[in-house]
């Protein structure tokens, strides 16, 4: 087993677990706000991060979305009429997720310690910050989702199996 085993096999779990997270917001929390910004804006500010910095953050040929605007990500900023629907996330999502697991399907051990062109950091620093973030806001979003539905979203932990029922999963239904 290789490092890069490890972070492919960590990536899809967690990659399994932010749709089963994604999944499991219902539809009257998606707008809901917390602190002044909406559920989805949460979400879209993990999902837009791991899409910007899990590979290159200087990537040149980087595209945003279509529907991003200056600061949909920002979460210092309150959004006053912006919005993404759930079918536009999800669609970000699937984007997203094919892109890393692309990018880690040919990933290897001696490229962890290379800087991807034009970035000043290494491909395991830009891994390893992502799992960080990436998981932090998640846990924001877990506990919103505690609170205000009173279920924890399932999630993999390092062993455990994947639901064979659909999502979205939450503890106690698997």
């Amino acid at each position: 087993m290789t490092l890069c085993d490890d972070i492919r096999y960590l990536t899809d779990r967690a990659l399994w677990e932010t749709e089963n997270l994604m999944k499991c917001i219902p539809d009257e929390l998606w707008n809901k706000r917390y602190d002044g910004i909406p559920m989805w804006k949460y979400l879209y500010h993990t999902l837009y991060s791991m899409d910007r910095w899990y590979i290159n953050p200087c990537d040149p040929t980087y595209e945003n979305p279509d529907f991003h605007t200056e600061t949909l990500a920002d979460l210092n900023v309150i959004p006053e009429e912006e919005r993404i629907e759930r079918s536009q996330m999800e669609n970000y999502f699937f984007r997203i997720r094919d892109k890393i697991q692309g990018y880690t399907a040919g990933l290897e051990d001696d490229e962890l310690s290379q800087n991807p062109e034009g970035c000043d950091m290494s491909r395991f620093r830009l891994i390893l910050g992502q799992f960080r973030h990436w998981h932090r806001h998640m846990g924001v979003i877990y506990g919103f989702l505690v609170e205000d539905t009173g279920k924890w979203p399932y999630v993999l932990n390092m062993l455990g199996q994947y639901p064979e029922t659909p999502m979205p999963n939450y503890y106690g239904d698997v």
